[in-house]
């Protein structure tokens, strides 16, 4: 079985973070230990929130405890996105370390949650830094939005290549596999959106119909999809097609339902058994 450690937001009302990973991960058949990095009544989009950042310390604090459970041997993955405060970026970090020290083949993926090109970033100034300079170095896995990446690489990708050559410049500072969520060109079809996925066997795109909707927590559902398909199949463009499937079809639901919030558990077949299959392209 495969096995998360996740470290995430995580909201009562809503789903980002781990309230939106967890539920998906678990009908995959993934075994997910969620670590809170805040405890919010809803997520930010709304303009208004309750509820605290959780203390760095006390993060730490909780996956030390896994730890003397003699548990990190079992963990497949670290996954962080939303890091909420400065100090979590070290916390993850050590949780890292301590999981490959236990289990070698374990892989860090980090979700480097900073913004989109539509709003810009709206997490606190110092993060972006933080996790260019500091996390994203320690990456094996990435997934960032092509806005994230821009910022990550100091570019702005619009074109296939341009992108890829910045996964590249980004690849040369730590992490080997990335993906990039919410590709736009301006030489691709009308009222179409991409994902590409780089690794060192090569790299693929897959492109799908893009919704009229802005859905909060779909990257969060993304990241996590394609970790557990990465990790279940070994095989990088089926993880690619499987994840934009899924991704898909909770979209439509989603926009169909009419509700602002994601639809997970009306969705849950779609995300183990989606309904539409996109073609995947090999790049190179």
């Amino acid at each position: 079985m495969t096995t998360i450690l996740s470290i995430q937001s995580h909201v009562a009302y809503g789903h980002v973070g781990n309230s939106a990973a967890v539920f998906p991960l678990q009908r995959l058949g993934v075994e997910v230990w969620a670590v809170p990095t805040v405890n919010f009544s809803n997520h930010t989009g709304y303009g208004a929130w309750r509820g605290p950042l959780v203390p760095a310390d006390v993060v730490g604090e909780v996956i030390t405890g896994i730890e003397e459970r003699e548990a990190f041997a079992e963990v497949d993955a670290v996954l962080s996105g939303y890091q909420g405060g400065p100090g979590i970026g070290a916390v993850i970090l050590d949780a890292v370390a301590g999981v490959k020290a236990a289990n070698p083949a374990a892989i860090y993926a980090c979700d480097p949650v900073m913004g989109n090109a539509k709003s810009g970033c709206f997490v606190a100034p110092e993060i972006p830094v933080l996790l260019r300079e500091r996390v994203v170095p320690q990456a094996d896995l990435i997934t960032p939005n092509q806005f994230e990446l821009g910022f990550l690489t100091g570019t702005g990708p619009r074109s296939i290549a341009e992108t890829v050559a910045a996964v590249d410049q980004v690849r040369a500072v730590g992490p080997s596999m990335v993906l990039v969520t919410s590709v736009e060109r301006p030489d691709a079809p009308a009222d179409t959106i991409e994902m590409m996925a780089c690794m060192p066997g090569g790299s693929w795109i897959v492109q799908t119909p893009r919704l009229p909707m802005k859905a909060n927590g779909s990257g969060d559902v993304t990241a996590a999809l394609f970790t557990a398909h990465l990790l279940q199949t070994g095989d990088p463009a089926l993880a690619l097609g499987r994840t934009a499937s899924s991704v898909f079809d909770l979209l439509q639901n989603t926009l169909d339902s009419g509700r602002r919030e994601l639809q997970l558990v009306q969705s849950q077949e779609a995300i183990a058994h989606p309904r539409m299959q996109f073609e995947v392209t090999r790049l190179d």
